[in-house]
C-alpha cells in the first residue's frame, strides 16, 4: 500500500517498495496454499469440522467484499445522483472525458461474464468427475481472466483522466482497481487449482 502511494506521487523509493511488497503477497499466497494443499490432500487433517469452518470463513469473506464494493458504489451514485457545484453541478463532471463505454469497458464486461460461465462449467465438471473438462475449463477462464486483466491495464495507459482528478477519477480507479486487483488474486487461485486438477488433488 505505502508502495503504491509513493508510485502515485512519483517517488522512485515507491517503486521498490511496491515490488517488494507485490513480491512479498506472492510469496505468502505461496506458503499458504502449499500449506493448505499439504494439511488435506497428503495429511488428511481437514476434518468434516475444517470443512465447515473453511466455508463459513470462505462465505464471511465473499460478504465482506460485497460491503467493500457497496461502499465505492455509493460513493459513485452519491456523486452522480447528487454533483456538488465544485465539478459543474453535472455528472459526470464537466471537465472530464470519460470513456466510451461501447468499447473496452463492454468488451471486458462480456469477458468477465464468459468466464464467470467457463468456472461454473469447471465447478459441474468436477462435480462430474471429468478431469479432461475441468482443466479446458480452468485453461479458458485463466486465459479469459489474463485477457481481462491486459484491457483494463490498456484502459488506464490510455484514460483521457487520472485518479487526482476529483471524485469522478478517484471513485473509478479506486473501484475498478480494486476490481482488477481482485481478478489478478481470483486468476492465482484459479491457476493453482488448474494445477490441483492436474496432479489429482481435486476429485
Amino acid at each position: 500500500m505505502f508502495g503504491s502511494v509513493g508510485v502515485m506521487h512519483g517517488y522512485t523509493e515507491g517503486t521498490i517498495l511496491m515490488q517488494l511488497g507485490f513480491f512479498f503477497l506472492i510469496f505468502i499466497m505461496f506458503c499458504w496454499w502449499r500449506d493448505v494443499i499439504r494439511e488435506a490432500t497428503f495429511e488428511g487433517q481437514h476434518t468434516q469440522s475444517v470443512s465447515q469452518g473453511l466455508k463459513w470463513g470462505m462465505l464471511l469473506f465473499i460478504l465482506s467484499e460485497v460491503m467493500f464494493f457497496f461502499a465505492f458504489f455509493w460513493s459513485f451514485f452519491h456523486s452522480s445522483f447528487n454533483p456538488s457545484p465544485f465539478i459543474g453541478g453535472v455528472w459526470p463532471p464537466a471537465f472530464i472525458t470519460v470513456l466510451d463505454p461501447w468499447k473496452v469497458p463492454l468488451l471486458n464486461t462480456i469477458i468477465l461474464l464468459s468466464s464467470g460461465a467457463s468456472v461454473t462449467w469447471a465447478h459441474h465438471s468436477i462435480i462430474l468427475g471429468s478431469k479432461f473438462n475441468v482443466i479446458i475449463s480452468l485453461l479458458v477462464t485463466v486465459f479469459l481472466a489474463i485477457i481481462f486483466t491486459s484491457l483494463q491495464v490498456f484502459e488506464y495507459i490510455t484514460a483521457p483522466f487520472n485518479i487526482s482528478d476529483g471524485i469522478y477519477g478517484s471513485t473509478f480507479y479506486m473501484a475498478t482497481g480494486f476490481h482488477g486487483f481482485h481478478v489478478f488474486v481470483g486468476t492465482c487461485f484459479l491457476s493453482v487449482c488448474l494445477l490441483r486438477v492436474y496432479f489429482n488433488h481435486l476429485t
